[in-house]
């Protein structure tokens, strides 16, 4: 009998945070497993199966994908929460907003709809607007396979 490797997710620590600092400008999709703090300037869809935090100088064009999300900055896109989104008195929001709970501070300003969902319906957002997948490991190994030596 012939028995498949079993595919699993790399361990990751609570406190590992991707951040991206003011000053600096992405242009395209992040995927993370960990948290992401923004207090730059992204273009593009941004997945995190943690939380990610925008900072009050922080502008995100695109899409926003997480189970929490913290928003102070400026938003033209799409937000989609898991669970929580909670939106400070500075924070801008031109677009749509599908979230399960929702906390507003007064002062924040949304420009769009909010529609409350469930989880379900988040996992199909993230199945549909997700293309950049993460990788999965081989829990044996507990590293990435290595790529394949060029040919010259």
């Amino acid at each position: 009998m012939m028995t498949t490797p079993k595919i699993a997710e790399p361990v990751v620590d609570v406190n590992d945070v991707s951040h991206i600092s003011s000053g600096t400008i992405i242009k395209g999709e992040i995927s993370s497993l960990t948290d992401i703090r923004i207090d730059g300037h992204v273009e593009g869809k941004v997945y995190s199966k943690g939380k990610i935090v925008v900072g009050d100088q922080a502008g995100v064009n695109g899409s926003l994908l997480c189970s929490n999300l913290d928003f102070w900055g400026q938003m033209e896109g799409d937000i989609y929460v898991k669970d929580t989104l909670s939106l400070n008195g500075s924070a801008t929001i031109n677009g749509n907003i599908h979230v399960r709970k929702f906390q507003v501070e007064m002062g924040a300003q949304i420009n769009g709809s909010c529609n409350m969902i469930s989880e379900a319906d988040y996992e199909k957002f993230v199945q549909d607007v997700v293309t950049t997948k993460i990788p999965e490991f081989n829990r044996s190994d507990k590293k990435p396979a290595k790529p394949a030596p060029a040919e010259n």
